[in-house]
């Protein structure tokens, strides 16, 4: 990605944040990616981690229409997807026709052949090595996470293996703030 691409994303996030009444954290590492796919409106997501410990971590998400977080999962970081603000829907698939998880703290059967929808304030509980991947039903979507330890060098594992942990970014502009990866 650019580096101009990049801050215009930034830019973009941190005014829908602040519109929505998510104040920041001084210095919040951001992580903008479009997984080295080279379509960031296809595929692509903006992160800020608002808190990174060893225990748990805590990220805002800006996901825009059309956007998708590709098929993954993770070897050891269970986490909880939180619907902000908008419909997010999340893909979980599988071999089985429905499987058991928890969205809002219950326990539900859901069925794999159509994404479940999140609305503001709905949350899924992703528990590792399941595949799943997410995107706006609605213009755009602010998602919440909350994990344990976020480790993203070693603990994610993508459906397509095109897709690497960390894009190189070509400095076409000076960065606006410092990037998670930087």
């Amino acid at each position: 990605m650019k580096r101009s691409e990049i801050n215009a994303v930034m830019r973009n996030a941190a005014m829908t944040f602040k519109r929505h009444g998510w104040a920041l954290p001084p210095k919040p590492k951001w992580d903008v990616t479009d997984f080295g796919l080279g379509n960031f409106a296809k595929n692509g997501i903006v992160q800020v981690h608002l808190t990174a410990q060893p225990e748990y971590c805590e990220k805002i998400m800006y996901v825009a229409r059309h956007q998708t977080v590709p098929r993954h999962y993770h070897k050891t970081k269970r986490h909880d997807l939180i619907c902000r603000w908008g419909k997010l829907a999340v893909e979980l698939p599988s071999k089985k026709k429905r499987i058991k998880v928890q969205v809002n703290g219950e326990f539900c059967e859901i069925p794999t052949d159509k994404p479940l929808i999140l609305n503001s304030g709905e949350r899924l509980t992703v528990p590792p090595k399941m595949y799943h991947a997410f995107w706006a039903e609605s213009d755009y979507a602010l998602v919440g996470e909350v994990s344990t330890e976020n480790n993203k060098k070693c603990d994610m594992v993508y459906e397509d293996s095109r897709i690497g942990q960390f894009d190189n970014i070509d400095e076409d502009e000076p960065a606006i703030v410092e990037l998670f990866n930087d």
